[in-house]
């Protein structure tokens, strides 16, 4: 069992971090080249882990959910965690709105890149010993998975995820100020609707997976896509 952890955790904590590290660095130089130095100013255009962790969101509650899961399921399922917000003062921006709008997007557009670069890896795979071909191969899968996966779940538009502040950016200003008042409620939305009412169901017998419903159909086609376009 220990082994299986160990394995599980060298296959997946690779694609997590560069997913998650970079998707945050991203959103600092998007900022960065519209007029706002405060990431930089921060430090936050780093590529040093430490600098975006989080000690909850990127230490602990992953590490928590893949142990539980490795213990009792024997595979990983489901994997959440967060890195620490890049600052972003948007009164640096020519137009503030359009300028969070950029901002959000270049987090999930770069792990959008990040999974055709991981998949074009897979064709150095062959020339390598067995038992590392196999490892890579698996870390390749797991960190073209990750990548979407933020990329998809950051793009449900509900604030403070980037799907939301871009919609922010681009509806009609009543509506934006109206969608934008839901930041502060918006991770506990997210983790009552997402996860802890669809776990209590389940535990009632009751089949429920509203996110798995919204993710795993765009998901399937982006991989398609991703793997199509590194020549596989």
């Amino acid at each position: 069992m220990i082994e299986a952890i160990l394995w599980g955790f060298l296959v997946i904590a690779p694609g997590a971090l560069v997913a998650i590290v970079l998707h945050e660095v991203a959103h600092g130089w998007a900022a960065n080249a519209l007029g706002d130095p405060t990431a930089r100013l921060h430090g936050r255009l780093s590529l040093n882990p430490v600098r975006h962790a989080d000690p909850a969101g990127t230490v602990a509650v992953p590490l928590i959910l893949f142990a539980a899961q490795m213990l009792t399921i024997g595979r990983v399922e489901v994997m959440f965690g967060w890195a620490k917000p890049v600052p972003v003062d948007p009164r640096h921006f020519r137009n503030p709105r359009a300028g969070m709008a950029w901002v959000a997007a270049a987090g999930p557009a770069i792990n959008l890149v990040l999974a055709f670069l991981f998949a074009l890896a897979g064709h150095l795979v062959d020339p390598l010993p067995r038992s590392l071909a196999e490892y890579a191969v698996q870390l390749i899968l797991f960190a073209v998975l990750i990548n979407l996966l933020l990329m998809l779940f950051n793009l449900l538009p509900i604030p403070p995820l980037d799907g939301g502040r871009i919609l922010v950016g681009l509806l009609p200003e009543r509506p934006a100020r109206a969608l934008a008042r839901l930041e502060p409620v918006g991770f506990p939305i997210i983790i009552l609707g997402f996860f802890l009412v669809p776990a209590l169901l389940r535990q009632a017998g009751i089949a429920s997976d509203p996110l798995g419903a919204i993710l795993w159909p765009p998901l399937a086609f982006f991989r398609r896509l991703v793997f199509a376009a590194a020549g596989f």
